[in-house]
């Protein structure tokens, strides 16, 4: 499975950015996809992950704020950010997970400042 991300970029605080991830290769119809974040020194971590089915969970730090939303028919999931805080910097990886096993893209930075 080959994960292209897309989107990435700087943002002033209080402002909006989408991500979009597709995903290609021996794809299983059955499958999680997701958006991680990872900022230097730390691990990465969960922002929002949506199944085939539509089920979403989030972070806490980003509910409320951000809307993962996905197209089956093209293998590609969106990430709508809002209301973005410089802490949300980080390097933002797209995940596929099926049938045990996951898969990252290559990941696209996210920078917050003014």
């Amino acid at each position: 499975v080959q994960l292209v991300e897309s989107g990435g970029g700087l943002v002033q605080p209080g402002g909006s950015l989408r991500l979009s991830c597709a995903a290609s290769g021996s794809v299983f119809s059955i499958n999680v996809m997701g958006w991680y974040r990872q900022t230097p020194g730390k691990q990465r971590e969960l922002v929002a992950i949506i199944t085939s089915i539509g089920s979403t969970d989030y972070a806490d730090s980003v509910k409320g704020r951000s809307t993962i939303s996905r197209d089956n028919a093209k293998n590609t999931i969106h990430l709508q950010m809002n209301s973005l805080k410089p802490e949300d910097t980080a390097v933002y990886y797209c995940s596929w997970y099926d049938q045990g096993s996951q898969y990252w893209g290559q990941g696209t930075l996210v920078t917050v400042s003014s």
